[in-house]
């Protein structure tokens, strides 16, 4: 389920909702001094990349079981390796 990490306008309280996206949408109608906290919900650059290769960075090992992964796999499918 989503997290929502919002901060009151007028109060400078601040609070995390993990609901639907619906739910958030009435919840922000029925709270018109709550929004959304962009300081905490923007991407950082430690964020940007492909899954991936953060994948890879974190197991070195996972590129070796990709290639096992592409070898056994039948011809009309391919396997992306990195």
């Amino acid at each position: 389920m989503p997290t929502y990490p919002v901060k009151n306008l007028k109060t400078g309280e601040e609070k995390e909702l993990s609901m639907t996206m619906s739910e958030y949408d009435k919840w922000r109608k029925d709270n018109p001094d709550w929004d959304k906290d962009w300081s905490k919900g923007c991407a950082s650059a430690q964020e940007v990349g492909d899954w991936q290769n953060k994948l890879i960075a974190k197991n070195p090992g996972w590129n070796s079981i990709l290639k096992k992964a592409q070898n056994a796999a039948p011809r009309n499918h391919t396997i992306k390796q990195f």
